[in-house]
């Protein structure tokens, strides 16, 4: 299974700072095939389901962020707020990018270098929908992978 390298897997060896992180959410079905299709460029899968919630970690693995279902959620964190989720790769970043807004999410930043976050940050910003405002991340000197990237002209 293919692990983005600076996540924050819980091991034996590089404890996490958190151990999981929950949404509530007004529609299950909506924002399972959201974060499905989202999660997966990342290496992130479900990892159990039932009929008021689903986990995503890695797979064989324990959840560590779930969405469970509160009809009447009266709102969500506001600015301010937002979850950054862990990837391998700058594609894997466009992948969630582009699947995020197929699937109901709207743009919160695009998708490319964030250089006021620093030099090597290469980051998409999206609004689910139920208005979180998440992430996907990879920071450090990767290898280039596309004529755009290497021509400059990054989403």
């Amino acid at each position: 299974m293919l692990r983005p390298a600076n996540s924050w897997f819980i091991s034996h060896l590089e404890p996490a700072m958190l151990h999981h992180l929950s949404f509530a959410v007004t529609d299950l079905a909506r924002s399972a095939a959201f974060y499905d299709a989202t999660l997966a460029p990342l290496g992130y899968v479900r990892v159990w389901a039932d009929s008021t919630a689903v986990g995503y970690g890695v797979s064989d693995g324990e959840d560590q962020f779930a969405i469970k279902l509160r009809p009447s959620n009266s709102g969500v964190p506001g600015d301010g707020f937002h979850a950054a989720f862990a990837a391998p790769s700058r594609e894997a970043v466009r992948q969630f990018f582009d699947a995020a807004r197929a699937h109901g999410g709207t743009d919160n930043g695009g998708s490319g270098l964030h250089p006021e976050y620093g030099p090597d940050y290469f980051a998409a910003f999206v609004i689910d929908p139920d208005g979180y405002r998440i992430e996907a991340v990879i920071i450090g000197s990767v290898e280039i992978h596309t004529a755009a990237d290497r021509e400059g002209r990054i989403r």
